[in-house]
């Protein structure tokens, strides 16, 4: 009888565990080189950072939002424009080639792309045409992009981009790299940073 009860307790906690939706969990990882480089990991539940951005009431940042004042919001319709963007083909809109850096602007499916590439070899100082430019990775779901600006004109949605950002699976969303400095900001399902 014992053996029957913990067979049935066992099957009821793995029919529970596959039946909860596993928390989606935001990194951040930031490591900085040389003798006093920080290095900072942050894992946050999704979940948990849902609970507690209305519960933050500083400057201007208040229940979720962010309130963007004195900014081009007013001068054009950010929402139409990411719309319109949303709703054309897949292609490279902007590209820009420069001695100090390359620029790129793209859509690709669901995900708005930009990539800056810094050209250090060119131009630069002896001492830093060795390294490596730094080079910034950024891909955004327009469904996050179109939840951030689900507000008034003056403010940002952080709390419904989260919220948004729970329906992807394993998201790289930024990263940067500055030599031996990295900067990642990620979405999967575990609850540590690699």
């Amino acid at each position: 009888m014992m053996k029957k009860t913990v067979g049935v307790m066992i099957g009821m906690l793995v029919f529970t565990a596959l039946a909860w939706p596993a928390d989606r969990w935001i990194h951040i990882r930031v490591i900085e080189s040389g003798p006093d480089g920080d290095h900072v990991r942050v894992n946050i539940p999704l979940s948990l950072a849902e609970a507690v951005l209305p519960t933050i009431h500083a400057d201007r940042f208040s229940d979720g939002k962010i309130k963007v004042e004195g900014h081009a919001f007013d001068q054009v319709d950010v929402r139409a424009l990411l719309e319109a963007v949303r709703k054309t083909q897949d292609n490279q809109f902007v590209t820009v080639q420069s001695k100090d850096q390359n620029v790129e602007v793209a859509k690709a499916g669901e995900f708005l792309l930009i990539k800056v590439h810094e050209n250090r070899g060119r131009g630069a100082k002896k001492a830093e045409a060795s390294k490596e430019g730094q080079t910034v990775d950024i891909k955004v779901p327009f469904k996050v992009a179109s939840a951030l600006l689900s507000g008034p004109n003056d403010e940002l949605n952080v709390l419904a981009a989260v919220r948004a950002l729970d329906e992807y699976g394993n998201l790289e969303l930024v990263t940067v790299k500055d030599g031996e400095d990295d900067v990642r900001i990620w979405v999967d399902s575990n609850n540590v940073a690699d």
